[in-house]
């Protein structure tokens, strides 16, 4: 009989502090201006630099558009410099494979048991818990996520791609394009991920959606 432990998922945890400070890391190494990040990112100067210092949280897929600007992958602010980020060169530790390695799965699926839980990241107020392996020509990225209430609203901002989010519990505020929509469970929202758009849990429990973004943060 296996124990529950057998299938709780690995975390990465990051303080605001640790992010924000990967962030201007990764930015001044390149020698990039807050104003050059915000440019290549889409997210506003005012918010970036609140991030640097530690002052606001922000969403992995917020971080997704930042890391793509910095050139870096998205795992590499979950960890200091005394940590491995795990593969040659600085690549991101690999997800678990289902019974298979990698090179044996075929081009078109993957299969994830529940005995092989996702990796789960925290980053502020939000914690994510990865759906799939990584699988290769596949662009989903499919995450359970849990809203903490409170917390600063972050920028509403575009980036490419597409966000689907199906409430499973509490409610969830989704702005999209200033106008704001409050969903209910069972309620769920598809948008093209070009317009400007934020989310925020305004109410005093935890929020649960099941949420699919493109291209793939990790």
């Amino acid at each position: 009989m296996r124990s529950s432990s057998d299938h709780r998922p690995h975390t990465e945890a990051a303080s605001p502090d640790l992010i924000g400070a990967r962030m201007r890391q990764f930015r001044t190494e390149q020698g990039l201006t807050l104003r050059g990040l915000a440019a290549r990112s889409g997210l506003s100067i005012g918010f970036l630099s609140q991030v640097e210092r530690g002052i606001s949280s922000i969403g992995l897929t917020a971080l997704g558009s930042v890391a793509s600007a910095l050139g870096h992958s998205v795992a590499e602010f979950f960890h200091d410099d005394s940590t491995p980020t795990g593969g040659a060169g600085g690549q991101p530790p690999s997800r678990p494979q289902s019974n298979h390695q990698a090179e044996d799965l075929p081009v078109h699926f993957t299969l994830t048991r529940r005995e092989v839980a996702g990796s789960q990241y925290v980053s502020g107020q939000q914690t994510y818990r990865m759906l799939s392996d990584r699988g290769r020509n596949l662009v989903l990225e499919p995450m359970l996520v849990h809203i903490a209430p409170g917390g600063r609203k972050e920028d509403a901002y575009g980036h490419p791609g597409e966000e689907f989010a199906y409430v499973v519990e509490g409610e969830l505020l989704y702005e999209v394009e200033g106008v704001e929509h409050r969903l209910y469970p069972g309620d769920s929202l598809h948008l093209r991920s070009t317009v400007s758009h934020r989310l925020y849990n305004d109410t005093d429990q935890v929020t649960t959606v099941v949420s699919v973004v493109t291209p793939r943060l990790f």
